[in-house]
């Protein structure tokens, strides 16, 4: 396994997919000078200020990092130009990073990006993918430029997942280490120029949309057949979040009900629910939940 001459990177990331990207990073020899996240922001139904997810581990490595509010404020672009960074790495970061930070490094910004682009650009590929039973997927790394998900191409990693469907949290991790894979081991060809970039195909392309907390609405008429398997999909989609949800009738009021455990019988060609969350409950066995409506 090939390890690249250590270069000065500073790291961009939120999600839980960036956190599983840079431990690998760091596995394999790349360790960030300093790691850029987002600011807290109020989650919950209290809406108590959160940190992003880098951010809690971050502070659990010991890491420098940053969280600037506005990437375009002349001291951010100060601040991260006086690192003299040679490349930035981003994965997972969720914001538009402007044209003046992306120059900043000697070698530009490469991104991680868990899709086979021009395919699936945007903010939701690893959900999109899966709910489109996408199970020839990978993901790509690509010089970042001004436009979403549109820089050329430095790297990529195709394959037919398996096993499939794999949940959201399952998927996530799994592209996120691939792509720090392939990122390092082209890492050296790109900064020396023996690796050249090509462009995407941009006719090719098409978006992902936001997921939205209504998305995880379902109808139990929809369990079998091929709206069983769209069903079952989108449960492993939306597993992390919003997860899928369906109301069901409780003394003549109607409740929300929770799926926390799904499964598929390739037999009856069925989506099984097996565990839910009735409103006001706690965590039951469907068998249960039934006992209890009826």
């Amino acid at each position: 396994m090939h390890t690249p001459k250590p270069i000065n990177t500073i790291f961009f990331g939120t999600s839980e997919f960036s956190i599983h990207a840079l431990e690998q990073l760091i596995v394999r020899g790349i360790t960030p000078t300093a790691i850029v996240t987002v600011a807290d922001r109020p989650a919950g139904r209290k809406m108590e200020m959160t940190p992003p997810p880098l951010k809690v581990w971050a502070l659990a490595h010991n890491m420098n990092f940053f969280q600037f509010e506005k990437l375009r404020e002349e001291n951010t672009i100060q601040t991260l130009s006086s690192l003299a960074p040679d490349v930035f790495i981003v994965a997972s970061y969720g914001k538009i990073i402007p044209e003046s930070i992306l120059q900043i490094p000697k070698y530009g910004a490469l991104n991680i990006h868990p899709s086979l682009l021009p395919k699936l650009r945007g903010a939701t590929p690893l959900q999109t993918s899966i709910m489109q039973d996408m199970q020839y997927t990978g993901v790509s790394i690509i010089k970042m430029d001004k436009e979403m998900d549109h820089g050329p191409l430095v790297a990529t990693h195709e394959e037919e997942v398996s096993p499939w469907p794999q949940t959201y949290l399952e998927l996530e991790k799994y592209l996120a280490i691939k792509g720090a894979d392939i990122l390092v081991d082209a890492l050296d060809g790109y900064v020396s120029g023996r690796l050249i970039p090509t462009e995407q195909i941009h006719e090719n392309a098409t978006y992902t949309k936001k997921i939205e907390k209504q998305d995880g609405l379902i109808s139990l008429d929809s369990l079998t057949g091929d709206a069983g398997w769209n069903t079952f999909l989108k449960y492993n989609a939306l597993y992390e979040w919003p997860g899928l949800f369906f109301f069901a009738r409780k003394n003549e009021t109607d409740i929300r009900v929770k799926i926390k455990e799904a499964s598929w019988n390739t037999a009856l060609e069925t989506m099984e629910i097996l565990r839910v969350i009735p409103e006001g409950k706690k965590e039951m066995s469907w068998k249960d939940f039934l006992n209890y409506i009826s």
